[in-house]
Formats: C-alpha cells, sequence, structure tokens
C-alpha cells in the first residue's frame, strides 16, 4: 500500500498554473525524488501535501484513505513533517524545547523530563543532536537534524525534505544521507525535492519529473541516468558548456598583487596573494569553502579592505576604491549570494538599475521612464522570467540570477568576477549562467571564476589557481588539469606556479 497518494491536483495562482493535474504517490519506506528546474511546481505540490496551500482539485489519500489537509496541523496529525531549506527553529531557545514546541499536550512543562524524552528519540532515531544545547550555537547540518527530530518526534511517518542540501557543506551532505537511509530502514517515507541529479541517483528509489507545472514521469533510479533525467527536466539534451579553442594571453586586465587581508574574526584570511587575469581567459579559483575564496570576492569587490597588497584594472589601481567606483572602473560581480546582491522589497526593474544608478538620473531624480525601458529590454535579452514591476523576492533562484547577470554583463565590463555564480541552480539556469560567462571571455574580457563545482571550474577556465588556507597553492593550465590534481592541491600539495598556461 502506499504511504501518499495525490491524485489529479492543480493548483493555480492568477493566470499561472503552478500544478497541472499531478498525480504521485510515495510507496512505504521509500526514498522518492521529486525533481525538477527551478519554477517546476515541486514545492507547491509538497505545500499542498502539508496543508500550506489548498489545491484548486484533486485527491489527497493517507494509508489508501482519503484525507482533508487544510493545515500544517493536519497534515502533523496525519503523520507527515516537513523540513525546509529555511529552518523554522527558535533560536535562542535549546534542542530539546524545539523538538517539544507546540506537543505539550496540556502537560506542566518540566524541563528535566524533556530533556530525558527527547534524548530518548534522538537515541531511538539514530540522530546525533545534543539536547542541551542552545540553537544559535549550533552549525546548519546540525540544525537540519534537529528540525527531522522534531518531525520524528511528532510522530511522522512521512518526511517532505524540500532542497535539503542547499544549506549543507558535502561532508553534512553525507550525514544526511546517512541519517536518511537508516530511517528509511526503519519504515519512514521521505520525498526528497531536488534539482541536483547526482544527488537523487545516489540516494532516491524513484524519481518523479515535473517541468512547467506538469508531470513528464516517474522512473526508478536503476532505468535511468543523469543524462535522461536532465532531458526530463528541461525537455531538450543537455551536452554541457564548455570553453572553445585556446586562449592566447592578451594584456593582463586585472592585477592583484601581494594581498593580505583579515577576516570578521581577525584573522589572516589571504596571504600574500597575486593573480593576473588576462583579456580574454577565464581563470577559475579551485579550492574547498572557507579557504578565502569570499574574502577574495570581498577585497575585490570593495567590501573588505585588505591589509596589505595592490590590486589594478588595467593601470588604474583600485585597491581601496568603494563598490560603485569599482563598478565604475570596469568591473561587473555576479555575488556568491544572490540574495544578498538585490535588495528584495525593489522591482525587477529597480534592481537591474541599481549599480548605475547615475545613467538613470535627470537633474538628480530618477527617471522612471528610463528604468522601465532598460528593465523591459534586459528582460528580453536575458530571457528573464518576470515583468519590470514585479518585486524581486517573489522571483526564482535562476531568474533571480538572471537578473544579476543582466545587471552586472550588459555594461559590457573588461573585468567579471563570479563567484559560486551557478550554486543552487537547476541544470538549465546553470548551462545558461556558464554560456553568458564564456560569451563575456569570448568578447575579450577577464573573467575570474571562483567556484566549489570543481566540474564548472574544469568546465570554463583556461587556467586554474588553486587556493589553500588563503595562498594560491598553484596554477595549472585548465587543458592539462586533472581531478586527482587538483584535489591533491586543495589540501594543500604544492605545484609550481605559472601566470601564463
Amino acid at each position: 500500500m502506499n504511504a501518499i497518494e495525490m491524485k489529479s491536483i492543480t493548483k493555480r495562482f492568477g493566470p499561472l498554473v503552478a500544478n497541472d493535474h499531478i498525480d504521485f504517490d510515495l510507496q512505504k519506506g521509500e526514498i522518492h525524488a521529486l525533481l525538477g528546474e527551478n519554477g517546476a511546481g515541486k514545492t507547491t505540490l509538497m505545500r499542498i501535501l502539508y496543508g500550506l496551500y489548498h489545491a484548486d482539485s484533486g485527491q489527497i489519500l493517507v494509508d489508501g484513505s482519503p484525507v482533508h489537509i487544510t493545515s500544517p496541523k493536519d497534515a502533523i496529525g496525519w503523520g507527515i513533517g516537513m523540513v525546509s531549506q529555511h529552518f523554522t527553529l527558535v533560536s535562542p531557545l535549546t534542542v530539546a524545547e524545539n523538538v517539544v514546541l507546540g506537543y505539550n499536550k496540556g502537560y506542566i512543562y518540566r524541563p528535566q523530563e524533556v530533556i530525558q524524552n527527547v534524548t530518548k528519540a534522538a537515541n531511538q532515531f539514530g540522530i546525533d543532536v545534543e539536547p542541551s544545547a542552545i540553537i544559535r550555537h549550533l552549525s546548519v547540518g546540525e540544525r537540519q537534524r534537529v528540525e527531522i527530530l522534531k518531525a520524528l518526534y511528532h510522530n511522522a511517518k512521512v518526511l517532505i525534505m524540500d532542497e535539503p542540501t542547499a544549506v549543507l557543506v558535502p561532508q553534512e551532505v553525507d550525514i544526511l544521507f546517512q541519517t536518511l537511509e537508516r530511517l528509511r530502514k526503519d519504515g519512514l517515507s521521505v520525498i526528497f525535492i531536488s534539482h541536483k541529479l547526482y544527488e537523487v541517483m545516489t540516494i532516491c528509489d524513484r524519481i518523479t519529473v515535473l517541468r512547467d507545472g506538469k508531470k513528464i514521469g516517474t522512473v526508478l533510479k536503476n532505468d535511468t541516468s543523469e543524462r535522461e533525467l536532465a532531458r526530463m527536466m528541461v525537455g531538450r539534451e543537455t551536452f554541457g558548456v564548455y570553453r572553445q579553442g585556446e586562449q592566447k594571453a592578451g594584456n593582463p586586465l586585472l592585477r592583484i598583487e601581494n594581498i593580505t587581508a583579515v577576516d570578521k574574526k581577525g584573522l589572516t584570511a589571504l596571504k600574500n596573494v597575486s593573480l593576473n587575469v588576462y583579456e580574454g581567459e577565464v581563470l577559475g579559483i579551485a579550492g574547498v569553502s572557507g579557504n578565502g575564496q569570499s574574502e577574495l570576492t570581498q577585497v575585490l569587490s570593495g567590501t573588505l579592505k585588505p591589509a596589505s597588497g595592490k590590486i589594478f584594472i588595467g593601470d588604474k589601481e583600485i585597491t581601496n576604491a568603494s563598490p560603485s567606483e569599482i563598478t565604475r572602473a570596469g568591473v561587473g560581480r555576479i555575488p556568491e549570494d544572490r540574495h544578498a546582491g538585490v535588495v528584495g522589497e525593489l522591482t525587477v526593474a529597480e534592481n537591474l538599475a541599481l549599480e548605475s544608478i547615475e545613467k538613470f538620473t535627470r537633474r538628480s531624480t530618477l527617471d522612471k521612464r528610463l528604468i522601465l525601458k532598460n528593465a523591459e529590454q534586459l528582460i528580453s535579452e536575458y530571457q528573464i522570467k518576470a515583468r519590470p514591476t514585479d518585486p524581486i523576492r517573489t522571483l526564482s533562484g535562476g531568474n533571480m540570477q538572471k537578473v544579476i547577470l543582466a545587471r552586472a554583463l550588459s555594461p559590457e565590463p573588461r573585468v567579471v568576477i563570479a563567484s559560486q555564480p551557478t550554486r543552487g541552480l537547476d541544470v538549465g539556469a546553470t548551462e545558461y549562467v556558464r554560456t553568458k560567462l564564456l560569451e563575456q571571455r569570448n568578447r575579450g574580457a577577464a573573467v575570474l571564476l571562483l567556484s566549489e563545482d570543481l566540474e564548472e571550474v574544469m568546465s570554463l577556465s583556461d587556467r586554474i589557481a588553486v587556493i589553500y588556507e588563503g595562498q594560491i597553492v598553484g596554477i595549472v593550465p585548465g587543458t592539462e588539469a586533472t581531478e586527482e590534481q587538483l584535489g591533491l592541491m586543495m589540501t594543500g600539495a604544492r605545484q609550481e606556479v605559472k601566470q601564463h598556461g
């Protein structure tokens, strides 16, 4: 018998059909992936199952019986729990207090008894958390385990996980997968929402693919491949995006000379970093997260002042320049956190104008007609699925990233600094962003690519510099780099540093 059945679920938001007569079933004791691009309808479907949205039509069955789920309280009552990528924990409280929140059933609150009960539950489910720890002191991975424990404590038999790996580092992903595998063997059924092909092929038994609000199909993991899933997701074959042709070294457009910088904790994050990025090339920076990439991006963006060293764009020194001065010097920036790179309450049109506001000012007054015209042109050119007047916070991750790309790249900057440009994006959006970066290279810009995705660095880069503990430990030509060689360097093994490759 199925744990969950959803029959012909339809949900509209105005003229948009988010879910179009979708059928979905979850078997007992399985991990079932719900796969699709951003905006395909995955989260909407699961919010209907959890009672956050109400379907316009369709039916939900739990253990074979029709049910009406009008709120999360109803869903929890039917044994359905949800862990979203934006956690709902109360930071000043302990793990135990968060787990029992809303579960008191009229009992008097006894702290020691609560800690004992939660400790017992954590041991029973094999979830490694400290019940007396304060939530705000926990890592992201530990907080996610608290959310899972909370759902199980409330007797969840079905767990919906919405993009659970989006906020985790690789080591935390491994721990999550081990936890889910163990819980599945104990009878838990899991719906795993994702757009990462390799993850669903690692952890899931069956995979249902949505595209544009419609169900494309359900397949067994053993009967499919990443390539076939990508075709189902985007409606065409995806062959990946790779640099073409050899880079012929031109002039250095970005010069970084002996930069040393200190992070927020007062520790040295960059130690005498020197790099040249030449016109018409992509220089990729590979490294394990937390080895100075963020600080290098901040220094080059004008948000962190270096302790020593110099930075040049062409012949112009920009070492201590402000972000707006750096933009005027010919630098286009794609920040590592797209949400921090936009102002959520402003419209798409206003966000597109943010970094060059003087272009849209007439006699100290903003020219709204010009801002709107600019937005219409860029929305068309960059295939952004939005209207100029939409608040940018309502856009999917892929479309928000396209707004940032349009803003950074439309002035045709001499230097492009792209930090984690495809993090959290689906197959189609990733392909689009990579294509745009190579277009910049091919028109003669110098592109500095900072990415924790090694495949991305190897696909796009003419040369690859590896950063380890704030130092460049080597630079290798993109055509000669291997995963093994780069992996060794990322753990500190030194290579000869060549400025040209």
